[in-house]
């Protein structure tokens, strides 16, 4: 079984590499979306996304931070869209007002422990998508190539973003970095830097 991973900037293109990759692919793929229709703006790209699937796919909508593997139907490829926004869940969801300073968002510091609680939830989830006994792709974003996030938490997101792509393409059978609508095959890429010879 094969795991895939594409990952890129908003708007590069990746959702419909995978969603053609899974149609590549063929038989029944089954995809979990993470993504909240909490504002307006959202609540299109996830219709639109949905629009833009084969009738005949199954869509998994996990509550909170769950996987949901178990409802992913036997043999079917699993396409998951997208890890940030899986993040996202796992940062909300370990969120303790009491314990961390007020309301989620509104502190100005992240505690170590929820720091390394958060850590651990996505490594147990990126280890759960790497040992899964089906085909998967996982859609993914890139979120260090910009601007520092103002915010405590917004680094954290950056960072266990960055650290869980690292661990899933570190297992991939692909992996795959969408820019601009075209793909950079980071599989063949070399896994350190050497260093030049004259």
């Amino acid at each position: 079984m094969s795991l895939v991973v594409i990952t890129g900037g908003a708007r590069s293109g990746k959702s419909a590499i995978a969603a053609a990759l899974a149609e590549q692919r063929g038989g029944d793929v089954c995809v979990a979306v993470f993504g909240d229709d909490g504002d307006e703006e959202m609540a299109a790209r996830i219709a639109r996304h949905r629009g833009e699937r084969p009738a005949h796919w199954t869509t998994l909508e996990p509550d909170g931070a769950d996987l949901a593997l178990a409802e992913v139907p036997e043999g079917a490829l699993l396409l998951l869209d997208c890890l940030g926004s899986l993040v996202s869940r796992v940062m909300a969801a370990e969120w303790d007002p009491d314990a961390h300073g007020g309301a989620y968002g509104e502190a100005d510091t992240v505690p170590d422990a929820y720091a390394r609680a958060v850590e651990a939830r996505m490594d147990a989830l990126t280890a759960a998508l790497a040992a899964r006994a089906g085909d998967t792709i996982v859609v993914t974003n890139e979120a260090g190539d910009g601007v520092v996030p103002a915010f405590a938490l917004g680094r954290l997101f950056r960072d266990v973003l960055g650290r869980a792509n690292r661990r899933l393409v570190a297992d991939a059978d692909a992996a795959w970095l969408v820019i601009a609508g075209r793909c950079i095959d980071l599989t063949a890429q070399p896994r350190s830097a050497r260093w030049p010879h004259d």
